[in-house]
């Protein structure tokens, strides 16, 4: 298994090159970042960002003290906005109280006990306190989303319906836990998940499907099996 992730991984690296992934200008904007994704595309996330930027929001204090109206109408475009108001108004509420407002003190926590934190919260599952946990505070976490099931079904690796645990268990047992790497495998799996291995796969051109990936690799598998996350 250990190697068949390895193939995976350099196949899509040498296809992308570095992702620097994720997009953000500050751990603070990534932590919201990962809140607004939820349920949207990342192209809404960035009209909401550029909002609270234009609005100057993107601080702990700012949007914890907006008019909820107002936070409501910078992220509209990122959809269900009144529940992402109140998700984000919780998490700098959180960061507030625990952490004078300091990403870098939330960071210093070890990581078991701030993913029980952060997963206490309101509106914040698994993955989107991984994105946190990785992204913002560099804590060697695995992020797994619905490509990463899809891409490591249709490769043969796992079962169409798995679990969040046992697929990033799955990471973590045989991918060496390196911050760097961990973002990099994530990054590419999302452009690789958006690009080729849709619900409808675009096999002949998915970097995974050349003739120089694993013999084990069969991305098209039956053509239409997805491959999802048992939450």
């Amino acid at each position: 298994m250990k190697k068949r992730l390895e193939e995976i991984y350099h196949l899509l690296a040498n296809h992308y090159g570095p992702t620097h992934w994720w997009p953000g200008d500050s751990p603070f904007e990534v932590a919201i970042g990962a809140i607004l994704t939820q349920n949207t595309a990342w192209t809404n996330v960035v009209k909401a960002i550029d909002n609270l930027k234009k609005m100057r929001l993107l601080s702990p204090s700012r949007m914890h003290a907006v008019p909820v109206a107002e936070l409501e109408a910078a992220i509209r475009s990122s959809g269900y906005y009144r529940q992402k108001t109140e998700r984000l108004r919780l998490f700098c509420d959180f960061l507030l109280k625990r952490y004078d407002g300091r990403m870098s003190r939330m960071a210093a926590r070890p990581l078991a006990a701030l993913r029980d934190e952060l997963l206490a919260l309101k509106g914040i599952g698994p993955e989107t306190a991984d994105d946190i946990l990785l992204y913002a505070c560099d804590k060697p976490i695995f992020v797994v989303d619905a490509y990463t099931a899809r891409i490591f079904h249709r490769c043969g690796l796992t079962p169409e319906r798995i679990g969040y645990a046992p697929l990033q268990q799955l990471v973590h047992e045989h991918v060496v836990p390196d911050v760097h790497r961990y973002k990099e495998f994530h990054g590419l799996i999302v452009w690789t998940g958006k690009d080729f291995c849709r619900k409808e796969p675009r096999c002949h051109e998915c970097p995974l499907a050349q003739p120089h990936a694993p013999a084990s690799c069969f991305p098209c598998r039956k053509g239409t099996e997805t491959g999802s996350i048992v939450r």
